[in-house]
Formats: structure tokens, sequence, C-alpha cells
């Protein structure tokens, strides 16, 4: 029935308005107001890449198999290349760049690097993402827990081992000293300069300042 809502359908919207072949989408992405006219079938990930240069998150299998592709929406994990653009509208998208800027994972990218938990680093910034996932709930998860959470994210090059050592060793120091190592935005004690030297696929430090995304269509 025309008018009639569906599922996924952004905010607000209606399956006669979702035919559209494009589509003025307003949403936040890593704390900043993005206003942007999309294709209608344009992935999320696709859309942060390649409109909006945020190369962080990755693209892989784009069946939502790997992982590479982990973003938050709203606050949970999801796959960027099984959810639409257009499906974010008026929602919030957290990518690896926000995340790491804020200092939120600041021990546990520390703890990836001495722990040798990334070698290529394609799976990286969707690991930490799933990771800091699970240690947001609090406590010391099991080893099995640990894996059983990071089972939807695909690592060629570690065999895994090391990710979940640096994944409860933070979980431990949080625990015990939840201020200055607890990852908080501002709080984190990582060596930044340091991983974007020895992990290069991994985002850095930006100079402060809001972003500038490039125009539409360019």
């Amino acid at each position: 029935m025309s008018g009639s809502k569906i599922p996924f359908a952004p905010k607000g919207e209606t399956a006669t308005a979702m035919t559209e072949p494009f589509r003025a989408i307003a949403l936040t992405v890593n704390g900043e107001d993005v206003r942007e006219t999309v294709e209608a079938r344009m992935s999320l990930v696709d859309f942060l890449r390649d409109r909006l240069g945020l190369t962080g998150s990755h693209v892989g299998c784009e069946q939502g198999a790997c992982g590479a592709c982990t973003v938050r929406l709203d606050d949970v994990t999801v796959r960027g290349c099984l959810v639409l653009a257009v499906q974010c509208a008026g929602s919030r998208v957290d990518t690896i760049e926000g995340v790491s800027d804020t200092g939120e994972i600041a021990d546990l990218q520390d703890a990836f690097v001495r722990r040798n938990a990334l070698q290529c680093g394609f799976c990286t910034p969707g690991m930490l993402l799933a990771a800091q996932e699970l240690l947001a709930q609090g406590g010391v998860p099991s080893r099995e827990e640990i894996r059983a959470h990071l089972s939807g994210n695909y690592c060629r090059c570690t065999g895994y081992q090391a990710i979940v050592d640096a994944v409860e060793a933070v979980a431990r120091a949080r625990l015990c000293s939840p201020s200055p190592s607890s990852g908080r935005a501002g709080v984190g004690s990582f060596p930044r300069q340091e991983l974007a030297s020895r992990a290069p696929t991994l985002p850095s430090a930006r100079p402060a300042g809001p972003r500038r995304f490039p125009a539409a269509g360019r």
C-alpha cells in the first residue's frame, strides 16, 4: 500500500519515498552534523569512505561476515556493508577515527601494539570497535567470552591469541585502575604517535578543529 512503513526505512520515511534513486540525508558522524545527497542503494561503508573520506572502516567480504567494515550506529556496532546510508538518516555514526580521536580506546590500542595483536592492520579497526563494545559492559570477560564476541571479526594474520590476550589485559587493567587507563574520552594514556609509526593502517591523531568533508559530487 502506498505510503506504508517498510522495514529498515530511515526514521519517519515511507515506502514511496524509498523508491527515489537519490536521497538527501542528515546524520551525525563522529559528533559532527553531515548533510549529503546519496544514492538510495549506497552502503554506509561506501558513504563513509568515498563521500566523507573516513577510510578506517575497510571493505572486505561485503557480506557482513568479516567485520572489517564495523562501525557504531547509535552506540551499537553494525556491519557498514549491510547498512544503507539512507537508513542512517537521523542517527549517529561513530567510526574508528572518531572513537580513536576521543581517546576512548587509547589503552586498547596500546595493548594491541604491545602484544603484537595486529600485523597487516586490515581487520584492526573493526576488531577494536568490537572489543570496546565488549569491554564497555564492564568486568573481566572470560577468554571464551572474548573469542565469542570477536568471532564475527576475521583476522588472517595473528591467529587471534594475541588479540584475546590484549583484550583480556585491558579488561583487567580497567577493573583495577578505571582512570587514567580506562579508555574514557580524554583520559587515555596511549602514545598515539608511536602507534601511527608502528601501525600506519590505524587512524592517527588529526589536528584539532572541525572536519571538512568533501563536497557532494567531488
